[in-house]
């Protein structure tokens, strides 16, 4: 079974995940935490619940999903795994924040980025294991973290519940979000609950209903 907690965290209210199992491995999804109160506590929830982090995943390279990668590696010497095409996003977040025109002040420091992941890819953790679904279309290297096991997916901000993420940043592109959504998120079982990088968490039988964009 996987216990997931969620941190909203940064000015931009996204979605950092710690998920763990039976064994107390856990990984970190899309770190984005900005400030020292959010590291603070995700380091709290770590230690009180005796985990043992292991890995450090990013959805994509978004500035807002990874301005705490460097923290996880400083505190847990785990670099962030991330689609090739993004990766150059993560290692540098200060000049994508300029070039986005993102003013936040002084950010955190960015962190190397560590195993490249692809298409297919089997990521896994405790007695758990996830499928990597390359998810174009928000960004180049947006990846899609579904674990077939627990019927859980993590969609960073490919979708969100009763919406989808924007295509018009650098890299985005329209038609293939909407090809990812089509492809690789409608096609999940129904009852894939999907926790999304920004808001509530939703499931697929609601979307492909109820969803414009996926239907």
């Amino acid at each position: 079974m996987l216990n997931i907690k969620t941190f909203a965290v940064n000015p931009l209210e996204e979605n950092c995940y710690v998920v763990s199992d039976e064994t107390h491995e856990c990984v970190i999804i899309d770190c984005g935490a900005f400030y020292d109160s959010e590291f603070r506590a995700i380091e709290a929830y770590i230690r009180d619940n005796q985990l043992k982090p292991v890995r450090q995943f990013c959805t994509h390279g978004h500035f807002d999903h990874v301005f705490g990668a460097g923290f996880i590696f400083s505190a847990y010497g785990l670099r962030p795994e991330a689609h090739a095409a993004d990766a150059p996003w993560i290692e540098d977040v200060d000049a994508q924040c300029r070039m986005m025109g993102f003013d936040l002040g002084s950010v955190p420091p960015s962190a190397p980025v560590g195993t490249l992941l692809s298409h297919g890819d089997a990521v896994s953790f405790g007695s758990h294991t996830f499928r990597v679904l390359h998810t174009p279309g928000h960004s180049p290297g947006s990846i899609t973290f579904y674990c077939a096991d627990e019927h859980v997916a993590f969609s960073g901000d490919t979708l969100f519940r009763m919406s989808v993420g924007r295509s018009d940043l650098p890299g985005g592109s329209w038609n293939q979000l909407l090809d990812s959504l089509a492809t690789h998120i409608a096609t999940l079982p129904p009852d894939t609950t999907v926790y999304p990088g920004h808001g509530p968490r939703t499931v697929i039988a609601d979307e492909v209903r109820m969803n414009p964009y996926l239907r």
